[in-house]
């Protein structure tokens, strides 16, 4: 037994198959130990026939197929999902007439584990809603959900899936990868996964396959074909681009063999592009008059203008790993000077610099990596980023930015500078690091109300004073100050990592709680019973405070999280000052961290001066906390909307949760004698959320009958906590 689990998830050796005469797989190997491996290729190449000899639907003719180390190669498809192999189709080959339910039930109980019909709906809250409709009612979307849920119904060890994303919209392409992404986070079941969606196949394994006319052509790293245009170029266009890749490389490798004489170029050479915008499976054949008209003549031995700059440049690659690496970002078409004179900074003290270019012009410009590199991380690629529309160019840069910064491993600091444009493009990518990299933004925009910009990170902005358009004395210092600034942190940072990894002395993990001026007493206590075994991070409840939270969950900065005021809702859904947004809950329920929640303040709105209350409030129960905040009590109606909202959230949380209520009032001023104390009100948010909250022996709802800062409820909290971050694998003292 012990063998079999070490053994490879899937082991492919010199896998023949044919269909009559047509040697469709010739000779594959292929391996995959565990987590997602991506195998991408154009049509025709053979990838769905790989699938189906792995799963016996077609008979190999030669070499063998191991699942866990067992041979399966002559085995029936049914005896092969006994064994832990499912299956998600190319075309999702649904029952149109089977419900949701149907689909599920008939898959149901071929294997037991950890998935359920219970959890398919918590992870697909969609199919939820649609569990009694037919296979013919569900949308492109919802039907490869169902196709992957039954999938995952027969609790495998393998999963293939055979073009998960085909024909679904941006959105439903983003879930899916998504998905793949906490299966590999969890490592309970292997995924191979077959794409011609190069960024999909990129994002979700650390290595991709190419596939070529029945073989494995080479395996590469995902950093690598997520950049390198011409490559993939090759594997899904037309034309030049579309031959055999093998035999090009072999034709290069013949040209670089000394001695071997080469054909000589006399006169002007024609160039053609096959394929003048970058392909995608839904490109349509490009008309023969348009590739003459774009193609272009070249003399030989003369090297061209535009192309010079572009050999003096670094090969195209993008690295995830390797020594710390500080990147200066921003839109080189006009700000090439100041970005690289910050650059300048950056390199002659000594760090490692790579100057990235987020333009949305077209124009190429030398630099580490180009904005058309980027731009190839959106799920449309450079098509979907280049356009007439700038507004939406920019919207999609800055989404393809933060894509390719998320897959950056050695990220020292970054720094930028801009108008409000090249803030934008840089800022959500900046989010997106982890806190404690040094970030930083210089801008004309860094005086005003720079929260859109920074949102919960620990990004720093740093005004221009001019305009960031040319280089000037005023320009230099402040730019130069602020390159300098970023040098000092990264420096700072650098060596206390180096000081940290000498330090053998353990550090006790850290968790978060949530907290607001009503809810006070509670977190004093909580953090007083926890601190000997955790750091306790307070966070203040003021939308921005829960999304900071949040940050640090995704990070993975939190070992677990007392949500212990989920006020930030209230503002949410009725207008407040201090509202979450519409994720908030989104970092739990991605990362499944321990949660335990309540429902500290829901009994109030917060908004500012009394004279600043809308009017369509004026004649409800206010309390005015202080001069410049006015609260306002939450109706029945609108308790029963949170206690939905929240609930809804928690049923997509796959981790441990427990979320308490407390029945003696949900803050300091919802108590017997206080301005905001409602039964009623509180009732009514009870019930919503146990009516809405789908409770497991993983996910519960717990009562107790006292207000939320009495001692009683804050120990229950306490006792509650401790046993769920033992589940979760947390051990009370880790190294940071």
């Amino acid at each position: 037994m012990n063998d079999r689990r070490a053994a490879p998830a899937l082991e492919v050796k010199g896998l023949d198959v044919y269909y009559g005469h047509s040697h469709a797989l010739q000779g594959v190997d292929l391996t995959l130990d565990s987590g997602v491996f991506s195998v991408v290729g154009r049509n025709g190449m053979g990838k769905t026939t790989l699938c189906k000899a792995i799963m016996g639907l077609v008979r190999a003719s030669g070499g063998s197929i191991r699942i866990r180390g067992e041979e399966v190669t002559r085995l029936n498809p049914a005896r092969i999902a006994r064994l832990g192999v499912g299956y998600v189709p190319q075309g999702r080959r649904l029952w149109r007439s089977l419900t949701v339910d149907e689909h599920l039930a008939l898959a149901g109980g071929l294997r037991r584990g950890a998935w359920t019909i219970e959890r398919i709906y918590d992870t697909f809250p969609r199919l939820a809603e649609r569990k009694t409709n037919g296979g013919n009612q569900l949308s492109g979307g919802e039907q490869q959900m169902l196709a992957i849920a039954r999938a995952l119904l027969t609790n495998p060890q393998l999963l293939i899936m055979d073009e998960p994303t085909e024909g679904l919209a941006p959105v439903i392409v983003a879930q899916v990868e998504e998905m793949l992404l906490r299966l590999a986070d969890e490592g309970d079941i292997s995924v191979l996964v077959i794409e011609q969606n190069i960024g999909v196949a990129t994002a979700v394994s650390r290595s991709v396959a190419i596939m070529v006319n029945g073989r494995i052509n080479r395996i590469i790293d995902s950093a690598r074909l997520a950049t390198d245009r011409e490559l993939q170029q090759r594997l899904l266009g037309v034309g030049t681009h579309g031959a055999d890749e093998t035999d090009a490389e072999t034709v290069q490798a013949r040209a670089e063999v000394p001695g071997v004489p080469q054909p000589e170029r006399k006169g002007p050479t024609r160039i053609y592009i096959s394929n003048p915008v970058l392909p995608t499976r839904w490109s349509q054949p490009v008309p023969i008059a348009r590739i003459e008209a774009a193609a272009r003549t070249q003399s030989a031995g003369v090297t061209r203008l535009e192309e010079a700059p572009r050999s003096r440049r670094e090969p195209a690659t993008s690295k995830t790993s390797g020594p710390p690496v500080v990147l200066v970002v921003g839109t080189l078409d006009t700000k090439g000077a100041e970005l690289r004179f910050i650059r300048g900074i950056v390199a002659g003290s000594g760090l490692r610099s790579r100057l990235v270019d987020v333009s949305t012009s077209g124009k190429a410009a030398s630099c580490d990596v180009t904005a058309q590199e980027i731009a190839l991380n959106h799920g449309r690629g450079g098509a979907g980023v280049f356009g007439s529309d700038r507004g939406a160019s920019v919207t999609a840069m800055a989404e393809a930015f933060e894509r390719w910064l998320r897959r950056q491993g050695n990220v020292a600091g970054i720094i930028s500078a801009g108008g409000s444009g090249g803030a934008s493009l840089v800022a959500p990518g900046m989010r997106a690091l982890p806190v404690g990299v040094p970030k930083l933004i210089i801008s004309s925009v860094a005086s005003g109300d720079v929260g859109p910009y920074v949102g919960p990170a620990d990004i720093t902005m740093m005004y221009s004073v001019t305009d960031v358009q040319g280089l000037n004395s005023i320009s230099r210092t402040v730019l130069g100050n602020g390159a300098h600034a970023l040098v000092g942190m990264v420096k700072a940072r650098l060596d206390k990592q180096a000081g940290e990894q000498r330090d053998t002395v353990a550090h006790l993990p850290a968790i978060g709680i949530t907290m607001f001026g009503v809810t006070t007493p509670a977190v004093q206590k909580i953090a007083a019973d926890l601190r000997e075994d955790f750091e306790c991070l307070v966070f203040h409840a003021t939308g921005v405070g829960g999304r900071s939270m949040e940050k640090l969950v995704e990070s993975g900065q939190l070992a677990g999280v007392i949500d212990f005021t989920t006020t930030e809702v209230c503002d949410l859904l009725m207008g407040g000052v201090f509202p979450a947004t519409e994720d908030r809950f989104g970092a739990i329920i991605r990362s499944r961290v321990p949660y335990v929640g309540s429902v500290g303040a829901l009994d109030m709105v917060n908004f500012g001066a009394p004279d600043t209350i809308p009017e369509r409030y004026r004649q409800r129960k206010f309390h005015v906390h202080n001069p410049q905040v006015t609260l306002m009590r939450t109706t029945p109606e609108e308790n029963e909307r949170i206690g939905r909202w929240i609930g809804e959230r928690l049923n997509q949380m796959d981790g441990p949760v427990r979320f308490f209520l407390a029945e003696g009032g949900v803050s300091a001023l919802d108590a017997p004698g206080q301005p905001f104390w409602d039964p009623d009100a509180d009732a009514a948010l009870f019930r919503a959320l146990e009516r809405t909250v789908r409770q497991t022996g993983n996910r519960q709802i717990i009562r107790v009958k006292r207000n939320i800062n009495d001692p009683e409820f804050t120990a229950a909290i306490v006792s509650a906590f401790r046993p769920l971050l033992g589940r979760a694998g947390g051990r009370r003292r880790v190294a940071r």
